[in-house]
């Protein structure tokens, strides 16, 4: 059986809603990062590295803050270093998304650096394969991959924190199932 491990940080509850979505077609397991793990500043929980080491695919997520991904990611992915140095999850799949109030928010620099992350581990990044649906003709608002991300999944903010505009959800979804696609031929 495949495992896919969807490792996440939420400030509002936007980022989590995305990863659930994610899961649910993807049939990952969802791994929040939470406050309790990070010590002075540094990520700190063996027991769930040890997860992600047994995953075949981890899929990243952190919402957009002031131009690249929330300090509590970084803070993890700063602690992988020794996976990093071994090559654990050389070979892995892999993913991302982001989450931000606005269409930019510079998000393609939080996905640039999830998929720098995962190509310093040696790990094979699976893009986002939809076309901005609007291009075809579908109105803006109601257009899967509306915000044109191919690099990962980019969702917006729907007015208010912890709302997601129904197509960014909708193309979570078929995001999702792409991963879990990759990762039953793997």
């Amino acid at each position: 059986m495949t495992s896919i491990a969807i490792i996440y940080f939420s400030g509002t509850g936007t980022t989590k809603l995305v990863a659930e979505t994610i899961a649910r077609a993807a049939g990952g397991t969802l791994m929040p990062i939470t406050g309790s793990q990070i010590v002075e500043g540094r990520f700190k929980d063996d027991g769930y590295l040890a997860r992600l080491d047994a995953a075949d695919a981890i899929v990243f997520g952190a919402p957009t803050y002031t131009g690249g991904p929330a300090a509590q990611f970084k803070a993890f992915a700063d602690a992988t270093s020794e996976r990093w140095f071994g090559r654990k999850w050389s070979g892995k799949l892999s993913a991302g998304f982001t989450t931000s109030g606005s269409p930019s928010g510079d998000k393609s620099v939080t996905i640039q650096y999830l998929f720098t992350l995962a190509m310093q581990h040696g790990m094979l990044w699976i893009g986002q394969e939809l076309i901005a649906q609007w291009m075809t003709g579908t109105p803006y608002d109601l257009a899967l991959n509306r915000l044109g991300s191919h690099s990962g999944l980019m969702a917006q903010v729907d007015g208010k924190p912890g709302h997601v505009a129904a197509p960014d959800l909708e193309t979570a979804m078929v995001f999702g199932e792409r991963i879990k696609a990759y990762a039953t031929k793997v």
